[in-house]
């Protein structure tokens, strides 16, 4: 590229517009000068041509992205990926570790989601030129453009409500077996474990409107069981139901699911699209539930991809209520640094938007609640075992007391050793960890 053509592509924030810009932040690897490669990156990402021939004209003042802050973090003898930077087939001595600024105009693509992502995470910029490894970190919205999202209906403090629970976390648990299981049986332990203190039973993420189980009869049999749980220990509690599908099916499942008596619903937006979780959003009756399935494959890999607080963003503002994602477990392979962030994501002010409930996973149990407390700083969030609750001992009604307990031995300032010495469900929820 011509210096000229270079410097089209920078700006001095200060002089745009906060109102009508994203502000994206990239890492990135590049076979040549870093200055170049990122002017390349916006010009594909943005006005690839921003002139006719033979006609004096240049749309990059207002269309094009424009960086605003290059920093390069180290000179590799390597790329991350040897293998990517050999598909570009050009000889190179060094590579440039870069992070970088780019506020986009958002007027290039409206308030929506699919077209959002196709310009910050679509071809031009994993396919720009000479960039080897890429991978978007973070987007700021400004007000302008989060006010055109609903956000979460309830978030955190309408499910407080909901469940009349405000001093503490919420227990969600994942009926198991979760494959297989008909919808009696599978009903009966949910209910077990309402009344053990549950507060949140829920379809795993695997299952969904089958031959075997349909949401139709599941939701039936848990929609009476509930109103009974909640008569018989005079607490408040909600089914969750998978309705993940075919998009043209979600509006009709809710329905059947919301009839029934199940009053909160689970979808895997990273499989049906955002969009239809927007769309669900403007005619769900109930809390609206993410799951983090097929999420990995974006953001596992610390060089390529997209960091996963961009798609908790997202996910706040199509209209989620609660977001079940990659917790410290170290079966979900995330960093402490990730997880916060996440949760910031979920609860941080963000426009008008709700707070939307963080609920942190993976094989957690009793003793998950201190190490989740203290590192989050806070009882807004949720915690979601599965075989803790429905693999203990006693079964879901002591796997689910023992959570309770867990969290009173918390609040108290006790051990679990010295809380389980006259708590039965909690001291076979320790053995049953310690093996």
């Amino acid at each position: 590229m011509l210096k000229a053509d270079i410097d089209a592509f920078y700006a001095d924030q200060a002089s745009l517009d906060p109102q009508k810009y994203l502000v994206l932040k990239y890492y990135f690897e590049s076979l040549v000068d870093p200055r170049e490669a990122a002017a390349h990156l916006c010009q594909e990402m943005s006005t690839a041509q921003w002139s006719r021939v033979g006609v004096e004209e240049d749309y990059r003042p207002e269309f094009g992205a424009k960086v605003v802050e290059l920093k390069v973090l180290d000179e590799l003898a390597q790329p991350s990926s040897p293998f990517l930077a050999s598909l570009i087939g050009k000889p190179y001595d060094k590579v440039y570790a870069v992070n970088a600024t780019i506020c986009y105009p958002y007027g290039n693509f409206g308030t929506k989601i699919p077209n959002l992502l196709t310009a910050v995470c679509g071809e031009g910029v994993f396919h720009a030129p000479d960039i080897c490894a890429i991978r978007l970190l973070d987007i700021d919205f400004p007000d302008s453009y989060l006010a055109d999202f609903q956000g979460p209906q309830f978030g955190v403090q309408g499910l407080r409500d909901m469940l009349g629970v405000y001093d503490r976390p919420l227990f969600f648990g994942v009926i198991k077996p979760n494959v297989g299981l008909p919808p009696e049986p599978f009903a009966e332990i949910g209910y077990q474990a309402w009344l053990g203190g549950l507060d949140i039973a829920k379809d795993d993420e695997q299952l969904g409107d089958v031959s075997w189980s349909t949401v139709r009869e599941r939701t039936q049999r848990l929609g009476v069981l509930r109103k009974q749980a909640e008569a018989k220990t005079g607490e408040k509690k909600i089914y969750l139901t998978n309705i993940t599908d075919e998009v043209d099916r979600l509006l009709e499942l809710h329905d059947i699911a919301v009839a029934n008596g199940a009053n909160a619903v689970m979808v895997n937006g990273m499989t049906t699209g955002f969009s239809v979780v927007r769309m669900l959003r403007k005619h769900a009756k109930v809390p609206i539930v993410s799951h983090f399935d097929f999420m990995a494959a974006y953001i596992q890999l610390p060089w390529f991809g997209v960091k996963d607080q961009v798609f908790t963003k997202i996910q706040r503002m199509v209209g989620y209520d609660a977001l079940i994602y990659p917790g410290f477990d170290t079966r979900m392979k995330a960093s402490e640094e990730d997880v916060l962030a996440n949760a910031d994501a979920c609860l941080k002010p963000m426009g008008s938007l709700k707070p939307m409930l963080p609920v942190p996973a993976g094989s957690q149990w009793a003793g998950s609640l201190k190490p989740l407390y203290d590192t989050l700083g806070t009882v807004d969030f949720g915690i979601v075992p599965g075989r803790a609750v429905f693999g203990h001992p006693q079964g879901p009604r002591g796997g689910a007391a023992s959570l309770r307990q867990g969290w009173e031995a918390v609040s108290r300032g006790m051990t679990l050793e010295e809380y389980a010495k006259d708590h039965e469900e909690l001291r076979l929820a320790i053995e049953m960890h310690s093996h």
